[in-house]
């Protein structure tokens, strides 16, 4: 601004410089210099009439230091349009990620209008798929991996326990079939860094089907071996587990739910799951696939939906450890709660108001139903350990809640459903366990 007052106060003096001149009629010489601003021009030119050879050179110095200014803010007002451009596009990436979501404390936005196809209509996001890479096959199959030689070291020392010849001879067998899967493995990856990754992305469909095939194997042999151990635990001291995000792991409850016009769900988590654990369950009834689901999938937040209605839940659970959540819900007002470890970390209202869960369904867990009983899709496919999955018809208070959550013998039982071996149908190598948790909090 200093640079732009100079500059028009030294045009305005060279113009009138300019008309008197021409008034003589005579040759003209032009002399500029420089005027403070407060300072009234004409007594200026009076008082410091200079050489013409010292004002020209005046002029030259102002003038290069006048374009030395202009293109120091020039190159300014480029670098700051430059900034501007970046976090608006950084803007427009944040809002296309969350448009259409609801915020957390919230609820009651449509779970197809998170996206938009291009002409203009809805698309059911539960249903979109994600590719994957092979790092990210790769991670899948060294996590199953080290779930498998946890389980098996367990099912070594229960052999040496029980002395049993028939589990030692299955046990060998699975061991020798995972060193031969962590040589495939390792040969993948070799192969990836030697710049053949082209040849393997064309076999990977056919190569991950194959050892998909053999990780169900091995897990239905170590679910016989683990039936030995069933006979000495309580019906409801189990524990579900997912090791792999397929499409084809999950336990079917064998019961229907009642029309609820409120409820109250509970379970324990465990998972290091990324992006998203998953689905922990979801409930279909015919003509609406997500009448009642916790999923959270890719890097949304974990979200409850009623009647395809969403609200965010606050949860953070991917880290490894066991959690217990509970979420509750009426449909007065659509009032909802979510609970971690005992604790409420959020609620909201608005979440499908006066809209009772609708009876008759089917109850899963593991899979999000895009489809009444079916429309897997691995991506959405929960991936951990489940226990004590419980339903109750009622909103649960903050006490009876927290006795869930520390595993005190003061603790309830869902009366819509209640967690027992008995209670579930177990599909495509998800295997069952002693459930640890409650043992680690006593």
């Amino acid at each position: 601004a200093e640079a732009h007052a100079i500059y028009w106060r030294l045009f305005l003096f060279s113009s009138l410089l300019l008309a008197g001149t021409s008034a003589q009629g005579g040759q003209t010489q032009f002399i500029c210099t420089s005027v403070p601003k407060d300072m009234d021009i004409c007594s200026a030119t009076v008082r410091n009439s200079v050489p013409p050879v010292a004002a020209g050179d005046d002029l030259k110095t102002t003038v290069l230091q006048l374009r030395e200014t202009v293109l120091q803010q020039k190159e300014t007002i480029i670098n700051q349009k430059e900034t501007i451009r970046e976090l608006t596009s950084k803007l427009s990436r944040c809002e296309s990620q969350n448009g259409g979501g609801a915020e957390p404390g919230g609820g009651g936005d449509e779970r197809g209008g998170r996206r938009k196809d291009p002409a203009g209509g809805s698309k059911n996001t539960m249903g979109d798929h994600v590719s994957r890479g092979p790092s990210d096959t790769l991670a899948q199959l060294a996590q199953t991996l080290q779930s498998l030689k946890q389980r098996l070291e367990n099912l070594e020392q229960f052999s040496r326990s029980n002395s049993s010849g028939q589990a030692s001879s299955l046990k060998d067998l699975l061991q020798t079939k995972i060193d031969e899967l962590e040589r495939q493995v390792l040969s993948r990856v070799n192969s990836v860094e030697e710049g053949r990754q082209p040849a393997l992305l064309r076999n990977q469909t056919a190569q991950r089907g194959r050892v998909e095939t053999t990780l169900t194997s091995m897990h239905q042999r170590i679910t016989d071996l683990e039936k030995g151990q069933r006979e000495n635990r309580p019906l409801d001291k189990f524990q579900l587990t997912f090791p792999l995000r397929t499409n084809y792991m999950y336990a079917k409850v064998k019961k229907s739910l009642p029309e609820m016009y409120a409820l109250t769900v509970c379970m324990w988590l465990k998972s290091n799951a990324s992006p998203g654990v998953g689905t922990p369950f979801s409930y279909a009834v015919p003509g609406q696939a997500n009448e009642l689901v916790l999923i959270e999938w890719g890097n949304n937040p974990m979200e409850l939906l009623v009647n395809d209605k969403v609200a965010k839940l606050p949860f953070i659970i991917n880290d490894g450890k066991w959690h217990h959540i509970c979420v509750t819900w009426t449909t007065r007002d659509g009032v909802w709660e979510a609970f971690q470890d005992g604790v409420m970390r959020g609620s909201g209202e608005n979440l499908a108001p006066y809209h009772p869960i609708k009876p008759q369904g089917l109850l899963i867990l593991g899979q999000e139903q895009d489809t009444y009983g079916g429309g897997f899709d691995a991506t959405q496919a929960f991936v951990g350990d489940l226990a004590n999955f419980h339903i109750w018809d009622r909103k649960l208070s903050v006490g009876e809640i927290y006795n869930l959550s520390t595993c005190s013998s003061k603790a309830q039982v869902g009366n819509v459903f209640s967690w027992l071996e008995t209670s579930l149908d177990v599909y495509g190598g998800a295997s069952k366990w002693t459930f640890e948790a409650c043992r680690q909090l006593n």
